[in-house]
């Protein structure tokens, strides 16, 4: 195989050999705009050991750029921190042709391989298990559901680099290696989104990690993720916002989103916003028509406030609006208040079926439903903004409240 393709180095003994998806447009449910990276890294010491493989397709990849630096065959070890395919599709093939010593996950990490690859031989790492590599040693942190039962990080101590699986990543393709050579803008939008669409529902086993991650005592130079730019100069950031996201703070932000058939649901959630905005807060509208969910979900991290409407068809909301909804109450996201909303012109069960879904998220319902019969008039509208002026200071109070605690 014609050597095209180049490892990077990261540290003196550390060298990032993945794959960029350049053409990724789909991935875990939500969409990709930007692409995305199948990281996976060599650690040159007495010991010669692979983190992680890549996703099936890209092998060759991965094989040119270890290649680049050593002939494949000196591998000695393997590490699996995440059996998920995206960083286990190629392992067989990879374990075939390499024929290392050993290959380590988790127990979880060791059935979940054997059931989706076949047969392989896998010795089992747990919580404060080291592998000596020489001049450096593997540390072995289990982190069940972050975001899979066999997830787990491994920590170089000499190196002080943390590999931290699905962690701390993002979706984000590039040929520039760490986050801090991104636009700030971008790598907050894709790391928040990725959080938001993956790691949401594990906010508690996040905040567990976040603690456990001082006891340990690990010096940490780099976090190296499975998915896009790694972090160096910012690694308190990146800590401080998965504690943020994970805890989810009540904010003075706000998002309106909806469907709608001829614009009368559409002129109620204007006037909802423009009663939030007056009431101080930052405040968003999202047409579903315009709006991919999980684009939608990234912003209801943030979000205080959520107001949800959509017109009536089949005695129901929008499938549009069934979508989200699916989505956003698998995510559990929690400490948020609203309200459901919609025109419609026979049945109405729209805003109903969006009241009881909202009420299966948990958040809690602070405004009744907001409902007008074909096209609203101007007193209908001066209602909606009434609302939004209303829900705009329940938060502001809640706000308060949570900061006082």
């Amino acid at each position: 195989m014609e050597n095209y393709l180049k490892a990077v180095k990261l540290t003196d003994k550390v060298y990032w050999v993945g794959a960029i998806d350049w053409n990724m447009r789909y991935f875990h449910g939500y969409t990709t705009e930007r692409g995305t990276t199948y990281n996976a890294y060599l650690v040159l010491d007495e010991k010669i050991t692979l983190i992680d493989t890549v996703k099936k397709g890209f092998k060759d990849e991965l094989m040119a750029r270890i290649s680049s630096i050593i002939d494949p065959s000196k591998i000695d070890y393997i590490i699996s921190n995440h059996a998920e395919m995206d960083h286990s599709g190629c392992l067989p093939e990879i374990i075939d042709e390499v024929k290392p010593t050993k290959v380590y996950a988790s127990k979880n990490g060791k059935k979940n391989l054997i059931d989706q690859l076949g047969e392989l031989d896998i010795e089992v790492v747990r919580t404060g298990d080291s592998v000596n590599l020489g001049s450096n040693k593997f540390l072995f942190i289990e982190c069940p559901m972050l975001h899979w039962p066999d997830s787990m990080l491994s920590y170089l101590d000499q190196e002080k680099v943390l590999f931290s699986q699905d962690a701390f990543g993002m979706h984000l393709a590039g040929t520039k290696i760490f986050a801090d050579q991104y636009d700030p803008n971008v790598i907050e939008w894709e790391s928040k989104k990725y959080f938001a669409n993956i790691l949401m529902p594990y906010a508690p086993r996040v905040l567990k990690l976040l603690d456990e991650i001082p006891e340990l005592n690990l010096d940490i130079d780099l976090i190296a993720s499975d998915h896009g730019p790694l972090w160096r100069k910012d690694i308190n950031y990146i800590l401080d916002m998965y504690r943020e996201w994970s805890i989810m703070p009540p904010k003075k932000c706000a998002l309106v989103f909806y469907d709608t058939m001829w614009g009368s649901t559409e002129n109620m959630a204007k006037s909802i916003a423009d009663g939030l905005r007056d009431a101080g807060i930052d405040t968003e509208v999202a047409c579903l028509q315009q709006t991919e969910r999980s684009n939608i979900i990234t912003k209801i991290q943030d979000a205080g406030v959520i107001a949800v409407g959509s017109s009536t068809i089949n005695n129901n909301y929008l499938p549009t609006m069934a979508d989200v909804l699916s989505y956003a109450k698998g995510l559990k996201p929690k400490n948020k208040i609203g309200m459901a909303f919609g025109s419609y012109g026979w049945s109405g069960e729209s805003i109903k079926n969006i009241e009881a879904e909202l009420k299966a998220m948990k958040v809690e319902l602070v405004e009744d439903n907001y409902v007008v019969k074909y096209v609203p008039t101007k007193e209908q509208l001066e209602d909606g903004y009434n609302r939004g002026v209303r829900l705009g200071k329940d938060l502001l109070e809640r706000i308060a409240a949570f900061e006082a605690n």
